[in-house]
């Protein structure tokens, strides 16, 4: 074999492997996108407002699949986006450059400064109003314990009685002192959430890696059979 042909065998070979390498880095790219579109997507949590459930710069994966076959229910942690002005616009800056194009494939987790992540209390038909004559949130007719909330913080520094619109969520945080939430919102659709606007369940925190958790829905309160009696 000549040395001409040897090189240009020696060339296919390594164009051969730089065509697999593109089909491979291609599908992989597109697979992201399908997960983290259809299936599963990463985020960033944006504040202190669910503390000490989420900490700020928390990675979280929220499931698409989840809400979009199962609906929305009490107790989720659920990322939705703003509804109408609960960001200002220095928060909505979205990620630019290859950072953006990343977190567009889903290779990085959400920033765009556009997604909110609060707790569920109310769901629509559900009577949420505060508070007990110990502070508590009372739904649907019954006072909640809530473990998940901030040790220390109070929940009745806003008062408020709403009946939730079907169709629609009203979402605290479990930083109840430091969360701009429903409560906050009453002049806009009673401070409730289009359930259209949920982009996924939060269930697992996945960094850092000490903070490995699952998100389920708490037991106490939301597993109370009297919240779906006075429902009806």
């Amino acid at each position: 074999m000549s040395e001409s042909d040897t090189a240009e065998k020696s060339g296919n070979a390594f164009w051969r492997f730089i065509k697999e390498i593109v089909i491979i880095l291609v599908v992989a790219l597109g697979l992201s996108f399908v997960v983290r579109t259809f299936i599963v997507q990463a985020f960033y949590v944006p504040s202190q407002s669910m503390e000490n459930t989420l900490m700020p710069n928390d990675r979280i994966l929220a499931s698409k699949l989840s809400t979009r076959f199962g609906g929305v229910k009490r107790g989720e942690i659920v990322v939705f986006r703003d509804p109408g002005d609960w960001l200002d616009a220095a928060q909505k800056e979205p990620a630019g450059g290859l950072a953006g194009a990343l977190v567009w494939i889903g290779l990085l987790p959400s920033n765009t400064g556009d997604d909110l992540v609060k707790r569920v209390i109310g769901v629509g038909g559900d009577h949420v109003r505060c508070c007990s004559t110990d502070g508590r949130i009372v739904l649907n007719g019954v006072p909640l314990t809530e473990p998940y909330i901030k040790p220390g913080d109070t929940t009745d520094d806003v008062r408020f009685d709403v009946n939730v619109p079907e169709g629609r969520l009203f979402v605290m945080g479990d930083n109840r002192n430091a969360s701009a939430d429903s409560r906050y919102h009453l002049n806009d659709n009673q401070g409730t959430v289009p359930v259209e606007n949920v982009v996924g369940r939060v269930v697992l925190t996945v960094w850092p890696f000490s903070a490995f958790s699952t998100h389920p829905i708490p037991a106490q309160p939301f597993d109370d059979p009297r919240l779906d009696e006075q429902q009806k």
